[in-house]
């Protein structure tokens, strides 16, 4: 059974910043397209940002673009997001997940494996 996990999520006041991770199995970050969704109180599950399998592709969504950056690190089995000028809307439980393609991220149908998830809350 495949599985990512999640870590670094807390409570971040408005403004500030943040570092999650999710590691993997190796033959998942090395292969797969990875990266991060997030769902809030009451709100549908949406995507945040993902990394192609070779590191050279990203994708952002315009609600976290210019304040956040995907990385991943093969040898660590580990995907990074940091976000910074952190907003009360971010608020939310993110998921790391994994698909074939980079191009799944911008729907969000179809990943082919999921994390259980690390909450994060910006106060304002």
């Amino acid at each position: 059974q495949v599985q990512l996990v999640e870590s670094g999520g807390g409570l971040v006041t408005a403004g500030g910043s943040l570092s999650l991770s999710c590691t993997a199995p190796k033959h998942i970050i090395s292969a797969y397209a990875m990266g991060w969704f997030r769902q809030a109180p009451g709100k549908e599950r949406e995507p945040v940002a993902g990394i192609g399998w070779s590191g050279e592709s990203t994708f952002y969504a315009d609600s976290v673009k210019g304040r956040a950056t995907i990385s991943k690190d093969n040898a660590k089995t580990t995907v990074y997001l940091q976000m910074h000028s952190l907003k009360p809307e971010d608020t939310a439980v993110y998921y790391c997940a994994a698909a074939i393609g980079l191009g799944t991220f911008y729907h969000g149908n179809g990943m082919d494996y999921w994390g259980k998830g690390t909450s994060v809350t910006v106060s304002s």
